[in-house]
């Protein structure tokens, strides 16, 4: 019997996964905190934590959730994992993409099948349409500006999301995340060239050219009620490349704050 292991981030996404899975185990990096029980891992123990894996029967893996990059301990590397120092810390250097890369890569070596939140949950991924609301003229124009410019950034691993404002970029999503990005447009609604005019749209898209099987954008009811907070008009994003987290909720929140929720083409 094949069983599934899944790497718990923080956040709701875990616990969703969790509980769509047939008796998964769940496993989670020493010094985070996920919402569900995890066993803790070392990623200075990698190589052990697979073998691991391997001998409890476990097949793919699903890292499901948020996870900031973890502080390396040097005296705390066994020697095999060791070995794979260089590779580890040259990708860190190069961004989050370039790290995820080599530690999907690294479970492949070790015959472990990365599965992807989607293929687990395909319905919290909206095909392209609105959820709830409309988007005016502007609106629409703001979001293609948005999505133009999370493309242009794609090759420097900055960030999933953007707010765009009457065309001009008033944030972009960075190491801080999300949260702090809405928070710093809130605190900038002032710079609306007209304030009158069109309020700006919160845009999430996948990097170009990421690995669509971890670190899937997301939005949920939260990031309805920071963005209402921030003045925004609405939440776009690209369709079928970005996880919506307890929908129900999410358009409820949506509805009551008069915000549009739109999956872009």
């Amino acid at each position: 019997m094949t069983r599934t292991a899944v790497i718990a981030g923080q956040g709701a996404l875990a616990p969703a996964v969790v509980a769509a899975l047939d008796d998964p185990l769940v496993y989670a990096l020493e010094g985070f905190d996920p919402d569900l029980p995890a066993t803790r891992f070392r990623l200075e123990r990698l190589v052990p934590f697979l073998d691991g894996l391997i001998e409890a029967g476990v097949s793919r893996v699903v890292f499901a959730g948020a996870i900031r990059r973890p502080s390396l301990d040097p005296e705390a590397f066994d020697p095999r994992t060791a070995q794979l120092v260089p590779r580890i810390l040259t990708a860190m250097q190069t961004g989050d993409d370039a790290a995820l890369r080599v530690v999907l890569d690294i479970f492949e070596e070790h015959d472990l099948a990365i599965c992807g939140v989607d293929q687990i949950l395909p319905e919290l991924v909206p095909a392209e349409g609105l959820l709830v609301g409309t988007p005016s003229d502007a609106d629409r124009r703001d979001a293609a500006r948005a999505a133009e410019i999370l493309t242009g950034l794609g090759p420097f691993d900055i960030g999933q999301g953007a707010v765009v404002v009457q065309g001009l970029c008033l944030a972009i999503e960075t190491l801080p995340g999300t949260a702090s990005m809405l928070e710093f447009a809130a605190a900038h609604a002032g710079l609306r060239p007209d304030p009158r005019g069109a309020r700006g749209v919160f845009y999430k898209a996948p990097k170009p050219g990421q690995d669509r099987r971890v670190d899937l954008p997301a939005i949920g009811p939260d990031s309805v009620l920071q963005a209402a907070a921030a003045g925004l008009a609405g939440i776009a994003w690209q369709a079928g490349g970005v996880l919506v987290l307890d929908r129900a909720e999410t358009v409820r929140r949506a509805e009551a704050a008069g915000l549009f929720l739109w999956a872009r083409a």
